[in-house]
């Protein structure tokens, strides 16, 4: 029997190092955080998704489809393809909702590519779609869990506003929200809104109002995080089938970048990622947050309290009429971490490193 276990011992070793042989745990390394990524893949969702699956730190549970970028037939067919090209079939990967809570939904082919990713054709995948609804297998995930699964969503956020809606008790035992979304700054769907918010508002509000720890990743840090030529001559220079596929699809969004005068294409997604490896890559003072979903001009607009605090007014009678009269400040309580800089060099350098011959 000895004899036996040291020959397994041996041939595994020799599996884990030979070139192109894979043997992926079937989940992360110990002490790795636990992370639901829920996605619209999306070329910034496919840079996101592998640089998770080539994190330490970070052990993905599940996957899990949301419509935005491209329609959820589409987007979850991306995403399996690309747990298939990672090996990764481990990791369930489930859709979720067909469209936004109360709008039609808005796609965007233009950024992305006719299939979303940059139109690179991936294999088709080895692994299958999880049976379950994604919003039911986060509320599964997190129950099973508790107090430990971190919630990434880099898309719209129906399926999290969906979950919420089904269950409401799992938001005390979610241990945070990272989220791409929002900005305090001005939008880039119109002047006030960023896509992801934009394309779901209702949800976004239930999200940013339901009392978990919550850092928002939005455009106010991606536009300051370019992958540039730079970068891509790096990716460039290595080689791996998830190496190759993300030096492509970089490659299709510094060209669409530069056709619109910018050096670089923006990290949004995966840098939400980055900020769940290491906080500290951004400077995230506490504001309330809440999502405009009525204004003719400003619907999705992420409406960030910088100071925490309003005016009191209080209506007085006076023999000329009636008027509001300031009398003082209260407080609001702040309901999310806002991410206002970024150590974007530092992000640039970790999102090669742990992508290069991979």
């Amino acid at each position: 029997m000895a004899d036996r276990m040291g020959w397994f011992l041996r041939m595994l070793s020799y599996l884990v190092m030979v070139p192109g042989i894979v043997c992926p745990p079937a989940w992360g390394a110990a002490g790795a955080k636990k992370i639901i990524l829920d996605t619209d893949p999306g070329t910034d969702d496919a840079m996101a998704l592998m640089l998770a699956l080539n994190s330490p730190e970070l052990d993905v549970r599940a996957i899990t489809v949301v419509p935005g970028n491209v329609t959820a037939g589409q987007g979850l067919e991306n995403a399996l393809r690309m747990v298939s090209l990672a090996n990764r079939c481990d990791i369930p990967v489930a859709g979720g909702a067909e469209h936004p809570l109360f709008q039609k939904l808005i796609t965007a082919e233009f950024w992305h590519g006719k299939n979303g990713l940059g139109n690179i054709e991936l294999p088709k995948s080895k692994c299958k779609a999880d049976a379950r609804f994604g919003p039911d297998l986060i509320i599964a995930l997190v129950r099973a869990y508790p107090h430990e699964i971190t919630l990434v969503p880099v898309g719209p956020l129906t399926n999290i506003a969906l979950a919420i809606e089904k269950d409401p008790g799992i938001v005390p035992l979610v241990k945070e929200v990272i989220l791409m979304g929002g900005s305090i700054k001005g939008g880039n769907v119109n002047a006030a809104a960023e896509a992801n918010i934009y394309n779901d508002p209702e949800a976004a509000q239930m999200v940013f109002q339901a009392g978990w720890p919550l850092t928002m990743v939005g455009l106010d840090v991606g536009d300051k995080t370019l992958f540039g030529r730079k970068q891509l001559e790096q990716l460039g220079k290595t080689h791996g089938p998830v190496n190759d596929f993300m030096y492509g699809v970089t490659k299709f969004l510094v060209e669409l970048s530069e056709k619109f005068g910018d050096s670089g294409t923006p990290m949004y997604d995966p840098l939400a990622v980055g900020v769940a490896i290491d906080a500290e890559l951004v400077t995230a003072p506490a504001m309330h947050v809440d999502v405009e979903t009525r204004g003719e001009f400003t619907r999705g607009e992420t409406v960030a309290n910088r100071r925490n605090e309003i005016e009191r007014n209080v209506l007085h009678h006076f023999p000329e009429g009636d008027r509001y009269v300031i009398e003082g400040l209260d407080k609001v309580v702040p309901n999310a971490k806002v991410s206002i800089d970024v150590k974007a060099d530092k992000f640039l350098e970790l999102f090669v490193s742990r992508l290069q011959g991979k």
